[in-house]
């Protein structure tokens, strides 16, 4: 191992021990990487001339037109969240399914359906379904463990399904790492990967996680009837038919904005990120019409400056993630990376292998937002560069295993939220060891997939071809 070999493993190093210890994300991977490249340079081994590209790289991030979509998606998100649509469909499916075993859960999953793929921001989605359904569930005799863990792994859904920010993020991530390991390999024409893909390639495992969950509560419902029991009778007053309609009419408006936003993507109608202004823009109408022109003025300086909050975090996050690139490339990281990939045994299985371990265990201490800034760059275009890898298949096998770093202890964001909101009788031991089981079904889901990867790639081979 070279002196800038060894100089690049030190960097990596200690942006993780920053990271553990607390401290932000942005700042540490520019304030690192800017201290390596000086120590680089010291050492004799980087020229502090190749900091040059960093402005254009900057305003490459700033112009790129992929990512343009996440304040737009994040202002979606935050719009309905304040709408208080999400409010009526949980009341709504709650009382229609809540006369069965387990029903108060299936409506808070079915609805967690709809609104990962209305908002698209996993804390938005924990706090609403936390607030209201929580208390309901404990209030009609569910255990608490079984509860919380409910709706945390529901809330998650939000980051698998489009238009997750993180697969907006993973897909612009893997389309560079796929650009650059074609043309490590001499192909000057190289293919693309695109968010678009991404969303495509999540649609069935996502549904799939979805069928796994619902699996789940079906059985502690035949198994373990106290732990979910139905609710009385009295709560279906009206009936089942008048419940049903009135879910009908509140479901139609999310529906409709869903299908415009990632239907107009799936069938190439419209660009992610011409589908986030539409869903932006879609989100006020709903929100004008559920609360009124007045009402819809009080929201929206809040909403625009939450999304601004959001955006200018996950960009400033960017740009350091930009200077950590330029300069681990620059003491020769990336090929110290696929020396290492390359001559672990088991060829590419064992390197992906060792790689989503990794993840795994890095998202006890670290979230997704980290993970695809650090990590994905580093390992991407190492893999990518071995025979019979599709660029689809890995990213989905990232989002995947990126999801179980929103809910495994001791650090899943998810568990933060909830814990936020959760009733006093919710203690964070009931939210650690609700959630296990869901996470083990997350990783069966990760199996699965790995063994039949037709799960991620027949849809967007199948729209978009090659």
């Amino acid at each position: 191992m070279t002196g800038a070999e060894i100089l690049a493993v030190a960097m990596v190093i200690a942006i993780c021990c920053m990271l553990f210890a607390g401290y932000p994300v942005a700042l540490t991977l520019g304030g690192v990487s800017f201290a390596f490249a000086i120590a680089g340079r010291l050492g004799g081994v980087m020229d502090l001339a190749l900091l040059g590209a960093l402005p254009q790289r900057i305003f490459g991030v700033m112009t790129n037109e992929v990512l343009i979509a996440i304040p737009l998606f994040i202002f979606m998100g935050v719009m309905l969240e304040r709408s208080q649509i999400a409010e009526e469909l949980l009341e709504s499916m709650g009382r229609l399914f809540g006369s069965l075993p387990g029903g108060l859960g299936i409506s808070v999953l079915l609805v967690g359906v709809l609104l990962a793929a209305a908002k698209g921001v996993v804390g938005a989605t924990t706090v609403t379904i936390g607030l209201i359904m929580l208390p309901t569930m404990l209030r009609h005799g569910y255990d608490p463990r079984l509860a919380s863990g409910t709706v945390a792994a529901t809330a998650t859904l939000a980051q698998i399904f489009p238009p997750a920010t993180v697969l907006v993020l993973l897909g612009d991530q893997m389309s560079n790492a796929y650009q650059a390991a074609q043309l490590a390999q001499g192909i000057y024409a190289p293919r693309s990967v695109t968010v678009s893909d991404l969303f495509a390639g999540a649609i069935i495992p996502g549904l799939a996680l979805v069928a796994l969950y619902l699996v789940y509560l079906i059985a502690v419902a035949v198994f373990r009837p106290k732990a979910s029991p139905a609710l009385p009778p009295a709560q279906d007053a009206g009936g089942a038919a008048v419940i049903a309609l009135r879910l009908l009419k509140v479901l139609i408006a999310p529906i409709l904005l869903i299908f415009a936003v990632i239907g107009s993507i799936l069938m190439g109608i419209a660009t992610p990120t011409e589908a986030a202004s539409v869903g932006a823009v879609g989100a006020i109408v709903l929100a004008a019409l559920k609360l009124g022109p007045r009402g819809l003025f009080d929201v929206l300086v809040p909403v625009m400056t939450r999304t601004t909050q959001v955006t200018s975090m996950i960009f400033l996050i960017l740009i350091g993630a930009t200077l950590f690139s330029l300069v681990f490339r620059a003491l020769g990281g990336d090929d110290m990376v696929q020396r290492g990939l390359t001559n672990l045994p088991g060829g590419a299985a064992g390197a992906i292998l060792v790689v989503m371990i990794a993840i795994f265990l890095l998202g006890f201490v670290m979230d997704a937002f980290e993970i695809i800034f650090v990590v994905v760059p580093i390992v991407a275009p190492a893999l990518l560069k071995m025979p019979a890898i599709d660029p689809i298949w890995l990213a989905m096998m990232f989002a995947l295993n990126l999801q179980t770093s929103y809910i495994h202890p001791p650090l899943g964001p998810t568990l933060f939220f909830l814990r936020g909101v959760a009733p006093p009788q919710i203690t964070t031991t009931h939210i650690y060891v609700g959630i296990i089981p869901f996470v083990l079904i997350q990783l069966c889901a990760l199996v699965v997939l790995w063994f039949v990867p037709a799960l991620a790639t027949w849809l967007p081979h199948r729209l978009y071809g090659g």
